[in-house]
């Protein structure tokens, strides 16, 4: 056998196997119970090693058959059905130093939101309102996608879309943060950190930001003699008793039609709510909807894509996330309630 026959034989034979190899994965993937692959699927515990081995390339080589699988049983990789949320968790006062914080997680997407109040000289053109800057943070350590010295892309585009939603929200009144009409407001910086991207990346970092306003201690602030605003620490009581303060003692900031949202993937006929960033990757259309906690429509966001087949795809979204306003709500009440009790 000369060199070239040698050549084309180990080809041919690398061939076969990498066709059979997929035929067997294929065929595992078909032969698993749906009830056994969510087990695997949710506690990662092994069955039969090869089998889960070859599950495993059957899903990096065909995501997207893998998923319709799925689909076909109304099911998802995670166990999920497909119109349910990943589990959320909300603890407010996650960072000390701040005058409002939260720290949110839906399923491994994690946000820490953060809010720093500033004395700022208000506007001509709006003299009785204060202000809010909202930045949004993609460190490299939160997904391998995010490379060291490279911003990432979406970061601003997030940035925007949350500033949108909650001005455009009414959920903050900025005559509130005004201190003194034409010379004083507050400006509210809020950071939000992005610890862990796994989807859904605009609806943990809203309702970050929500539970950081709903945390918010305005501080004390009083007059000094260059009739200037200076803050009041709590550990100078003889400034109290000199000057006059602007407001007598930490406040709460009042909040009105706090937003929510929910994003769904919308995949043939199919609405899958609150996807990972795996459902995210192969599938192309996406659809964010923002509603108020008076289930009144904030916003609509669809960035790119195909466009919609049938317009009852988004009333469909709508109610998924009319439930999912409900499931916040309560999951803010409570981190509130525990943050009293402590």
């Amino acid at each position: 056998m000369t060199g070239l026959d040698k050549t084309s034989h180990l080809v041919r034979r690398s061939s076969r196997l990498r066709h059979h190899t997929l035929r067997r994965c294929a065929a595992v993937f078909a032969l698993t119970p749906r009830i056994k692959r969510q087990e695997m699927a949710a506690t990662g515990e092994p069955n039969d090693l090869s089998s889960e081995m070859e599950l495993d390339a059957f899903r990096r080589l065909f995501p997207i058959r893998f998923h319709e699988r799925h689909l076909l049983e109304s099911i998802r990789p995670d166990g999920r059905p497909l119109g349910r949320a990943r589990d959320t968790t909300l603890m407010l006062g996650a960072v000390a130093s701040a005058n409002g914080s939260a720290l949110a997680k839906i399923g491994c997407t994690t946000m820490l939101a953060a809010i720093k109040m500033e004395v700022m000289t208000p506007t001509a053109e709006v003299p009785d309102e204060g202000c809010i800057a909202i930045d949004f943070h993609m460190p490299p350590i939160c997904s391998p996608l995010v490379r060291p010295g490279r911003p990432a892309e979406v970061a601003p585009v997030i940035s925007k879309q949350l500033s949108d939603t909650i001005l455009s929200s009414g959920m903050i009144n900025l005559k509130e943060l005004c201190l003194v009409s034409g010379k004083a407001a507050w400006m509210a910086y809020l950071d939000i950190y992005c610890l862990d991207a796994d989807g859904a990346l605009f609806d943990a970092a809203l309702l970050s930001a929500v539970a950081a306003f709903s945390h918010l201690q305005i501080p004390v602030v009083s007059l000094n003699d260059d009739g200037r605003i200076v803050l009041i620490s709590d550990d100078i009581s003889g400034a109290m008793k000199e000057k006059e303060p602007v407001n007598k003692e930490t406040t709460k900031l009042k909040l009105n039609n706090l937003p929510f949202s929910l994003t769904c993937v919308l995949h043939k006929n199919y609405i899958l709510a609150d996807p990972t960033s795996e459902e995210e990757s192969i599938m192309e259309t996406f659809l964010t909807v923002v509603l108020d906690s008076s289930f009144q429509l904030v916003s609509l966001n669809k960035p790119g894509g195909p466009g919609l087949a049938h317009t009852s795809a988004i009333q469909d979204c709508i109610t998924l996330t009319r439930q999912r306003v409900k499931e916040l709500e309560k999951i803010l009440k409570e981190a509130i309630s525990d943050m009293e009790v402590d």
